[in-house]
């Protein structure tokens, strides 16, 4: 045989081999529920440059989630094979815990070349993630586990296609938005007769006492803050009861507060002079969906760079209550009311740091999650702090 010959058999059992090889993989990879993405088997198909211009491709990828809900093993498992579906590495893992629900284990993260952080579970760990993650530059992808999971609503991000959350974690566009930060103070000084005159000389704290639960600090917050009813609402809401029916139960604890006093309270937007007022709710957003179709705040973007703040009312009763509710129902639409003397009322304002001192303790809240009581509250907006994981397409 001239060596001709024998190369042709030669690259005949190469080929053979090389077939063999491939089929036994992929039998291999649907065994285990894994099969190549589009993007990967084109990339594979290229050769070695094309993966590697991929944009997941070599990304190592931590996995920040609550242990506590129901699913995060499978959910995990899932997570290892659809990196290993993009051929990425595999992945870290960190849970959280009581004491660190998810700051430290982000930062732990970045710390080992994590260079996309996944949140695993409610609103709480979305938020201590991001604060972790706030100013690095490294995303922060969504697998939403909680009962309102306002982050990734406002993001359009599904909540119950586990696939389709892990591809949108792993391949989406990066979104740099903005967040905001709520700071603190509960000094009980004697001070709340003055805050109906806005006196801010007289009520500005300056320490806080040694018997409070935590000193003055920056709270960071991804879809609103809030000092008075929504917070009592929060405050209040039956752990089990929410487990069960959803958001609804919210409302049922609503409506134990509809006949609690309004706050005495006065305000300062971007430095202005402080205005008395009394009010039901001072809300801080970032961004404006609630669930249940509630827009709460109208044209609120997650990277507009405003603090978008709502100031709600109701007085009378009921029908006050239900002026308020039909308010803010229709503002979802475009419709305002201009009514004089209005018993049911939200009003809007934009800025880049607002103020509000209460006459009395109202209990706070940040993205859901009740933080205890305040005499004062500083709120501000950082512009495009956080790069976060969404749907190809949405990032503008």
């Amino acid at each position: 045989m001239t060596w001709v010959g024998w190369l042709a058999v030669a690259a005949t059992v190469i080929a053979l081999v090389a077939l063999v090889l491939v089929l036994r993989t992929r039998q291999a990879m649907r065994g285990h529920g894994l099969s190549p993405s589009p993007r990967a088997a084109e990339a594979g198909a290229e050769g070695t440059a094309s993966t590697d211009e991929t944009p997941a491709a070599h990304t190592l990828v931590a996995f920040v989630a609550n242990p506590t809900k129901p699913g995060v093993p499978e959910l995990r498992d899932a997570a290892v094979q659809a990196c290993a579906a993009r051929y990425l590495p595999e992945p870290m893992w960190f849970d959280t815990t009581a004491e660190d629900p998810g700051i430290g284990q982000a930062r732990e993260a970045i710390e080992k070349g994590a260079q996309l952080v996944v949140a695993v579970g409610g609103d709480g760990t979305v938020r201590a993630v991001a604060e972790g993650l706030s100013g690095t530059g490294v995303a922060m992808g969504l697998l939403p586990q909680g009962t309102g999971n306002l982050l990734a609503r406002n993001l359009d991000i599904p909540l119950t296609d586990v696939e389709e959350m892990l591809r949108i974690a792993l391949t989406g566009d990066d979104l740099a938005i903005d967040v905001g930060w709520l700071t603190v103070v509960r000094d009980e000084s004697d001070v709340r007769d003055d805050i109906a005159e806005a006196d801010p000389e007289a009520v500005a704290p300056e320490e806080t006492p040694a018997d409070t639960a935590e000193p003055a600090r920056d709270h960071i917050f991804l879809v609103m803050a809030g000092l008075g009813f929504d917070a009592a609402v929060m405050g209040d809401t039956d752990e089990d009861l929410k487990a069960k029916v959803g958001w609804f139960a919210y409302f049922l604890a609503g409506a134990k507060h509809l006949r609690g006093r309004r706050m005495r309270v006065a305000m300062s937007v971007d430095g202005e002079p402080w205005r008395a007022a009394r009010l039901r709710s001072i809300v801080f957003g970032n961004v404006g969906r609630l669930p249940g179709g509630i827009t709460l705040i109208p044209g609120a973007e997650a990277n507009d760079g405003v603090l978008h703040v709502g100031a709600l009312d109701a007085r009378g009763g009921i029908l006050g209550w239900l002026q308020l509710f039909s308010e803010v129902s229709m503002q979802r639409f475009g419709f305002r009311t201009e009514l004089p003397n209005r018993i049911g009322r939200i009003d809007h304002v934009n800025a880049r740091e607002v103020r509000v001192r209460s006459r009395d303790p109202q209990p706070v809240q940040v993205d859901g999650d009740t933080i205890g009581e305040a005499l004062e509250v500083a709120a501000k907006i950082q512009e495009r702090a956080l790069v976060v994981r969404v749907p190809v397409g949405d990032d503008d």
